[in-house]
């Protein structure tokens, strides 16, 4: 009896948050379909705005797993009349997106369950003779490693052993500027290197699905193009950065006679499986690089990778691996793109911006001022959310909206959010990496908030030098 009393208070907090949530978002839409108190739009877009905004309310606070309240929203969809078939409402469910992740976490899963990311990190990483030359060998490595590990989080966990053996060859302190450069590296600085490629991860690949449906779709290469170079240039900066404001110490030396990360990585070999992988993944980044040439989907050879590596007498990916996706994850996507598509069929979206069109002289506003009134509200969005992929659902549609509207080149924008918003975690819920790295390193909650300004501006530059000289030159 003593015993349970005490669960019992702790977890009473949790379930009356839970209830206040889901009372709060009940009243919301009972306010909605019984009052209809914005009478200048029609009622099918009230309607559609409450499910989205009961929709946000629910996935930043999570009362329920996203699974429900996902499948909850697109059936308010069709129980309110925002559409007029349940296919309708969970359209976003067929989005080749949904199901372009789903293949890429099964290879990211392969590539980690079979060992090869450490593998991979343990080759290619070099501990030099000082910290300041096993901070800049980590931070090449970690680049380099994108290519073929689209998970930041996969990357963070992989390097994080490596790097408290580094620490523990050293001789450094708990805390040293090495520690610290390095955790902020992993945490804030290793998900900006999942933007270059369009296969790189969950953000690259939502923004590039809505840039294919409101502007013009973007092939591999071409994404390639516009993109490797600013977000390399961002992720020097920002590395530069964590070294500079941490102090990283250059004079330290490993001693010879200690056996490190080089001589272990020199000597092993890689596994039957993890060749077999790393064979898969490198061909699967050449058919993406030749598809873009020849018109094929990117999905097909993802596709055709995961089938491989699931063949019977492979077996590298099986039934517990689908088991173990992130399915809250996709079901919250495809919620998400369905709700979008009731907004665009109903013009709820063209129907709002002409509303704050009236009241907010946005004519008056320099093209750059309103650029940057659009990326700050794309930030501010952002905070709330725990993951850059689910933000930029939300976020970018309205965004490129305006950009129609007042004459912003969409195209542009489009990849200014993504870099913006990929580089910006101000919360440390806001990125999955940056919650690993300030739970297994040094860093505090001030240390986030602040290198998350810091990253913050540095994309600001990037996307400014971008704008105006770069993307001009290539698209």
């Amino acid at each position: 009896m003593t015993d349970w009393l005490p669960d019992r208070g702790l977890r009473a907090p949790e379930l009356s948050s839970q209830t206040v949530t889901l009372a709060v978002a009940a009243a919301l839409l009972l306010a909605v379909v019984g009052l209809h108190p914005v009478s200048v739009l029609p009622v099918r877009s009230q309607y559609a705005l409450s499910v989205f905004v009961v929709a946000l309310l629910l996935w930043l606070t999570k009362p329920v797993p996203y699974a429900i309240s996902s499948l909850a929203c697109v059936s308010l969809l069709y129980a309110l009349g925002v559409v007029d078939t349940f296919e309708a409402a969970v359209s976003g469910f067929t989005s080749s997106l949904v199901y372009f992740l789903l293949v890429l976490l099964l290879l990211g899963n392969a590539v980690r369950s079979v060992g090869l990311d450490t593998q991979l990190a343990n080759r290619l990483l070099s501990p030099d003779s000082t910290p300041r030359g096993a901070f800049r060998s980590i931070a090449r490595n970690v680049l380099v490693l994108a290519l073929f590990m689209p998970s930041a989080m996969a990357r963070a966990v992989a390097f994080i052993p490596i790097v408290e053996e580094v620490t523990e060859e050293l001789d450094l302190p708990s805390g040293s500027g090495f520690e610290r450069a390095t955790f902020l590296l992993l945490g804030h600085i290793n998900p900006i290197a999942s933007m270059a490629l369009m296969t790189g991860g969950g953000m690259a690949l939502v923004t590039s699905g809505i840039l294919a449906t409101s502007v013009r779709p973007l092939s591999w290469v071409e994404w390639a193009v516009l993109m490797v170079p600013p977000t390399v240039a961002l992720y020097v900066l920002a590395a530069a950065a964590a070294g500079l404001l941490n102090t990283v110490d250059a004079d330290s030396t490993v001693d010879p006679g200690t056996s490190g990360i080089a001589d272990a990585s020199a000597d092993g070999e890689l596994t039957r499986e993890q060749g077999l992988v790393a064979a898969v993944m490198a061909g699967t980044v050449l058919a993406w690089v030749v598809g873009s040439f020849a018109g094929l989907p990117e999905i097909l050879p993802a596709v055709a990778a995961v089938s491989v590596l699931a063949l019977p007498g492979v077996d590298v990916i099986d039934a517990d691996d689908v088991k173990g996706l992130s399915w809250g994850v996709l079901f919250l996507i495809g919620a998400t793109l369905s709700i979008l598509d009731a907004l665009k069929a109903t013009q709820t979206i063209a129907l709002v911006v002409d509303l704050l069109a009236r009241f907010v002289p946005f004519e008056a506003f320099s093209h750059w001022q309103l650029v940057g009134l659009l990326l700050g509200f794309a930030v501010t969005v952002r905070v709330l959310f725990s993951t850059g992929s689910a933000a930029i659902v939300v976020i970018l549609p309205i965004v490129l909206r305006f950009a129609e509207t007042f004459g912003v080149t969409r195209l542009y924008l489009g990849l200014a959010v993504l870099l913006v918003v990929g580089s910006t975690t101000i919360l440390p819920f806001n990125t999955t990496a940056v919650l690993v790295s300030l739970d297994r390193g040094p860093l505090t909650n001030r240390d986030v908030t602040l290198f998350g300004f810091v990253t913050m501006g540095l994309s600001l530059v990037v996307v400014t030098l971008s704008w105006l000289f770069y993307w001009p030159l290539v698209a």
